[in-house]
């Protein structure tokens, strides 16, 4: 059960969504926070498949019971007549959906949460592909409109995304294969990980191969792995190592004139 302060209780994450031709990548953390003494851990990633025909991954953040209670919503809407992430079209259409399960929270939850002072405060990355259309993925904010990434703009970050996107602007692009993409998402998180402490482990890592139509391959990554342990230091030493190599500044002359 959750706390009942959790109405303020918010998703501080990073979670981000690649796109490129060889398929897709997602990573998200699994840290939540409400204040220093309130550090709990919940998934953020969803994944709906249906082998063979369609492989969706949804990524949360924002306020854990506003996030928590679309997410319950897109799940209830399989359980129903009517549309839901196995039943549509296409990506486009799933988008939609996404957007109106978060309008129907906000037409329930947004003026009760107003009163207390608490922003209708969620953002969401959904990507994946429906059989018949190539991979997909859109970025869905709180008033549930979206943005589709494209070959030019490849990636989406929702939450603390400041300290992780210079790798991906320097590294990543359309043409980059999967373990390059896992790779560089996950550097990104370290960047991440090092500058923010409200962004914890453990790690959610999905992987999906282009036309595969299927959700084998997804890892959760501990703090303990050793491939993320072996990651992190080589890049903190590489870094350094970079920085040493670079030019100096001769201070001799920097002087005014």
């Amino acid at each position: 059960m959750l706390d009942p302060f959790s109405i303020e209780e918010s998703i501080v994450t990073y979670c981000v969504g690649m796109l490129m031709d060889a398929g897709l990548a997602f990573l998200s953390d699994t840290r939540t926070n409400a204040g220093v003494d309130q550090i709990n851990s919940f998934r953020k990633m969803s994944v709906f498949e249906n082998p063979g025909e369609r492989v969706l991954t949804l990524l949360s953040a924002g306020n854990l019971a506003i996030t928590q209670a679309v997410v319950s919503l897109i799940k209830d809407s399989q359980l129903k007549e009517g549309a839901s992430l196995l039943n549509v079209s296409d990506m486009f259409a799933a988008a939609r959906h996404v957007g109106d399960c978060i309008r129907d929270v906000h037409r329930r939850d947004a003026v009760s949460l107003k009163a207390f002072g608490i922003d209708f405060n969620a953002s969401f990355l959904l990507g994946g592909q429906i059989k018949g259309e190539a991979p997909r993925l859109f970025s869905i904010y709180a008033a549930g409109n979206f943005v589709e990434a494209t070959v030019d703009t490849p990636y989406f970050q929702i939450g603390e995304s400041k300290y992780g996107k210079p790798i991906l602007d320097r590294i990543f692009h359309w043409d980059s294969t999967l373990e390059e993409a896992a790779k560089c998402a996950l550097i990104s998180m370290d960047s991440t990980l090092k500058s923010n402490l409200s962004v914890g482990m453990p790690l959610d890592l999905m992987c999906y191969r282009r036309d595969s139509l299927r959700a084998d391959q997804r890892l959760r990554i501990e703090a303990d792995n050793p491939y993320f342990k072996s990651l992190r230091t080589a890049w903190g030493e590489r870094i350094k190592q970079a920085f040493r190599e670079l030019p100096g500044l001769d201070l001799e002359q920097c002087v005014t004139k």
